[in-house]
């Protein structure tokens, strides 16, 4: 009986093959967007997960009433472990915070990112030396490990883990380091590194005002968490309190608190950073379903239309005896072959689009990987598409009823064709929605580049460098140097530079009042090598002494946090100085579109402040090569300290980088657009295609009566305009919420426009029309004749 079914399933399939290809081709596009789609999500969700105690992992973090962080002082993981015996381990990492240079004979790398940890640390994090992970010796004992790609750098021929030499800096400067061996840097964590330093013990001597240390803690399973975090809490409380006598700083440390945030967490939603990554790849997730459901729809929907030509071969089965769930069990048959068919269709659809997808999200995923879970979820989808798109045409073809069918008296329920329109509504609807989507992301791409910034990026040349320039006698040799070269306009350095990186912050006072607000300590030029503007007052200027001192410069962001009027010449303290205020400036973007400019502090002295290394240079546009190309040939005798290694980034690029998840999201919708259109085309296409065969005797008989070409054709076509239009009406309030909710991220957006609804309107209807008009062109050009002959 199977194989009979099978037989007729493969002919019927073969003689509506034209049906067959748009079904299973349309659902072979769908099936390997959604691929694509689950393998991403699938990586997104699962970084750290090899970690064995992965779910007993926590950061803690602190809570102050202006901000949220991740960093917390070396002390702090002691006296976690020290007081609470449910934290099973507790240890501290630290994040290198400049580049500098390893060398190895010819061979040389640039490490970004050197970490720190202490050994207690390394365990939680489950990091693996080559040989596995040995304890320090002594406690002011270091071992240091290269990860296994830079160590192919420097040692690209080396067979063994034992222990190298390595150059650090400059080839002249004579300082070396030992490398103890290669450690896997696992790209699928959120603990990256070029290389890590492990010691019994980091940040010795440091109290709890050295707040730039993450602290990872390990707890028993079963650990109350939301208990462990309030005793966190009151024990940082208690520690921060010794010795305190201020009162007014008693209270302020009342205020302040922390929290325990999952291992689980960090990459995608961390509660001291931004979770519009994860709200991204929740959206991206749902658009992969609905594009598949976009598929279904159509499959089910072309399988109904299909309905009327297998009427007399189901009266045939069931007068010779067939039940209905044997004829259930043969329609599921044929459905589950095209699916079968579409779902390899898919995969090697997917394999080419890869490539592609992985340029664009920055990542190496792959089809053929164990690990991404493909081998399990591929059946179950299958099963599930043949479940979804496959139940109801089978029920209503297995459903004829044999008296009716064989007297030709047959035609689909109105339930039927109630269903039919309402998938075609539904499948426009979701096509709609895409298509608003990516024309107001294109606007607010359009108005983050082209609005003003408040600075300019142009020109700006972004210098790597190690030297420590604390004070700006020990800068001016190297500014000197620097502004001699034909076609540099102006030098400056400062803790950082303008790209989205967060600034360090700290407390400020200001007539009583005191808040967190963020700080850049900077040097002479920094204002006008960016181009910032000035509000009011003046910049630093080397005219007055008493700059690189006492002197700041605010922007207008804390002028307003603090409420001040004329706030030239008052007075602000913070880290045990009274500075004045000299200058105003206008606030700019630094931290990009998504976040608010902050309250921001400059100084050129700033004892709690961090080192000065980002060089900043502003070359003329005709002359930035040769500038450029001197600039590397003079670096050696511009800065000994960094001598042959000259390297350098241009900021407007650097700047640019903050735009790459939004370009991301424009990528996707474009391509989802385009998919839920062409699927929706193409269930369309062979929906007319049906409804113009069901009327060929119709509209041969409207001809011979006198209708022109035009009116058969506006007939045809009324309905589906009809279904469009209801579609667009539905969507519009859904895609309105939705975007609305997507601009309300960013701190600076553009106002809904209704351009977009407009225009999504204007498409589908066209693109409708055009399609049944072409598909109505071969009924409406027939002879009657031909028609109506055996009437």
């Amino acid at each position: 009986m199977f194989r009979l079914n099978l037989k007729i399933a493969l002919r019927n399939l073969w003689r509506n093959r034209g049906i067959t290809s748009i079904n299973v081709g349309g659902l072979a596009i769908a099936l390997a967007a959604f691929i694509l789609v689950v393998l991403y999500f699938t990586y997104e969700t699962s970084f750290d997960k090899t970690n064995p105690n992965y779910n007993n992992i926590y950061v803690v973090g602190r809570i102050y009433p202006d901000f949220k962080t991740n960093y917390t002082s070396p002390p702090f993981a002691k006296a976690i472990k020290q007081n609470f015996p449910e934290v099973e381990n507790a240890g501290i990492t630290k994040r290198g915070f400049f580049e500098f240079a390893m060398k190895n004979g010819k061979n040389t790398l640039f490490a970004k990112n050197f970490m720190q940890a202490d050994y207690n640390a390394a365990k939680i994090l489950n990091l693996k030396p080559t040989g596995g992970l040995e304890k320090p010796a002594g406690e002011a004992d270091r071992l240091s490990y290269l990860s296994e790609e830079n160590m192919k750098v420097l040692f690209p021929n080396k067979t063994d883990n034992k222990p190298e030499m390595v150059g650090m800096g400059p080839s002249n400067s004579g300082i070396t380091s030992k490398i103890n061996g290669s450690i896997k840097n696992n790209l699928h964590s959120n603990i990256t590194f070029d290389g890590i330093s492990i010691g019994n013990e980091i940040g010795h001597g440091e109290n709890y005002g050295y707040n730039n240390y993450t602290t990872y803690i390990q707890v028993k399973p079963g650990t109350d968490v939301s208990n462990l975090e309030q005793k966190i809490t009151d024990l940082y409380r208690k520690e921060l309190l010794k010795g305190e006598t201020d009162q007014k700083t008693i209270e302020e440390i009342k205020g302040v608190s922390t929290f325990l945030d999952p291992l689980a967490n960090l990459h995608l939603r961390p509660k001291a950073g931004n979770d519009a990554p994860y709200k991204i790849l929740i959206a991206l997730f749902v658009l992969g379903i609905l594009i598949l459901v976009i598929a279904c729809i159509n499959f089910t929907n072309l399988n109904i239309a299909q309905a009327t030509k297998r009427a007399k071969e189901v009266g045939v089965k069931k007068v010779m005896g067939a039940y209905r769930f044997q004829l259930t069990t043969q329609f599921l048959t044929e459905i589950f072959i095209q699916c079968f068919v579409a779902t390899i269709l898919a995969l090697t659809i997917a394999e080419l689009a890869l490539p592609y997808f992985n340029n664009l999200f920055q990542v190496n995923l792959s089809i053929w990987n164990i690990e991404n879970n493909l081998f399990w979820q591929l059946p179950l989808i299958l099963c599930l598409i043949t479940f979804v798109a496959g139940t109801y045409p089978a029920l209503v073809l297995s459903g004829f009823k044999p008296a009716l069918v064989l007297k030709g008296n047959f035609s689909t329920s109105k339930q039927s064709s109630w269903l039919r329109n309402g998938l075609l509504i539904f499948q426009f609807s979701i096509a709609v929605i895409f298509i608003i989507g990516l024309f107001i992301i294109n606007a607010q791409l359009k108005y983050m580049r082209t609005q003003d910034l408040g600075f300019t990026a142009n020109q700006v040349v972004y210098i790597k460098n190690i030297s420590l320039f604390h004070k700006p006698e020990k800068f001016a040799p190297v500014r000197d140097k620097i502004l001699k070269i034909q076609g540099i306009k102006s030098v400056t350095v400062a803790t950082g530079v303008p790209d989205g990186s967060e600034n360090g912050g700290n407390g400020y006072t200001v007539n009583g009042v005191q808040k967190s607000i963020d700080f850049v300590d900077v040097d002479f030029d920094y204002f006008e090598t960016l181009d910032i503007k000035l509000k009011e007052g003046r910049f630093f200027s080397k005219s007055f002494s008493t700059d690189t001192t006492n002197s700041v410069v605010i922007n207008e962001s804390a002028v307003a946090k603090y409420g001040i009027k004329n706030p030239v010449g008052q007075t602000i303290r913070g880290c045990n100085i009274d500075y004045k205020i000299v200058g105003v400036a206008k606030d700019f973007k630094a931290q990009g579109f998504e976040s608010a400019v902050q309250p921001t502090i400059y100084a050129i002295k700033n004892p709690c402040g961090n080192s000065k290394t980002q060089i900043m240079v502003k070359i003329e546009e005709n002359k930035m090569a040769d500038a450029l190309a001197a600039l590397k040939a003079q670096w050696p005798q511009i800065n000994p300290q960094d001598g042959e290694d000259f390297r350098y980034e241009f900021l407007d690029e650097l700047y640019g980088k903050l735009f790459k998840k939004q370009e991301q999201l424009q990528s996707v919708f474009f391509a989802a657009a385009l998919l839920t259109i062409f699927i929706a085309i193409l269930g369309l296409f062979a929906f007319a295609k049906y409804i113009t065969n069901g009327r060929i005797k119709e509209i041969a008989v409207r001809k011979i009566l006198g209708a022109s070409d035009l009116q058969i054709f506006k007939l045809i076509n009324s309905s589906f305009f009809i279904m469009v239009l209801v579609a667009n009406i539905i969507s519009w309030p859904v895609a309105y919420i939705l975007t609305k909710k997507w601009l309300e991220t960013f701190a600076y957006r553009i106002d809904l426009p209704v351009l977009p609804f407009i225009s999504s309107a204007t498409i589908t209807i066209l693109l409708a029309v055009i399609t049944v008009s072409i598909q109505a062109k071969k009924a409406v050009k027939a002879n009657p004749v031909d028609a109506l002959k055996y009437e």
